[in-house]
């Protein structure tokens, strides 16, 4: 699932839930990830089936010349499969973080082969902004509050991005009351 909630107050110490000196645990934890829809299972059928579907002419040359010189091909194309579909998996390696504590709200960015990004405001102040028009993706969320405007989720399907813009108002909310 690419959104996961956490509702922590009222939690225990020993959830894991990160603590911030003077704000103690926070009362919502989102973590936002992009959908996989290549599980690793699937990753060892597709390159099993692939390279038997592959070396299937093989069969008719075998212990030819013919045979010794397309092999390497054959296992290169096979290489450069399993090659381009880890390389994806890494590049997925994409997550965001939003922590919400009743005078504080931290989005923390990680990528990778970059160096994480954070962006805090005070959440009285923080307003979410949804462009249904204009932005890189359909229905682009962002949060805007204290010294920048940050993008929210933009790997997230435009219903995904519509939902964390119910929750994230909700919880909002629920700390004004």
């Amino acid at each position: 699932m690419p959104i996961r909630i956490d509702n922590l107050s009222g939690a225990p110490d020993t959830t894991g839930a990160p603590f911030r000196e003077g704000h103690g645990l926070p009362r919502l934890r989102l973590r936002l990830t992009p959908h996989k829809s290549l599980t690793p299972e699937g990753f060892v059928w597709f390159i099993g089936a692939t390279a038997a579907l592959i070396t299937v002419p093989l069969f008719a040359i075998l212990g030819t010349a013919v045979f010794w010189a397309l092999l390497p091909f054959i296992l290169a194309a096979i290489w450069g499969i399993w090659t381009a579909l880890t390389r994806s998996w890494r590049d997925r390696d994409i997550y965001e973080e939003i922590l919400l504590w009743d005078d504080l709200i931290r989005l923390e960015r990680h990528e990778p082969r970059r160096a994480p990004r954070d962006w805090e405001a005070n959440p009285h102040w923080v307003r979410i902004a949804l462009h249904t028009t204009g932005g890189p993706v359909p229905q682009y969320l962002t949060l805007q509050g204290g010294p920048r405007e940050v993008e929210l989720g933009a790997f997230l399907t435009p219903p995904e991005r519509l939902g964390l813009k119910d929750t994230l108002e909700r919880a909002l909310r629920d700390k004004a009351r």
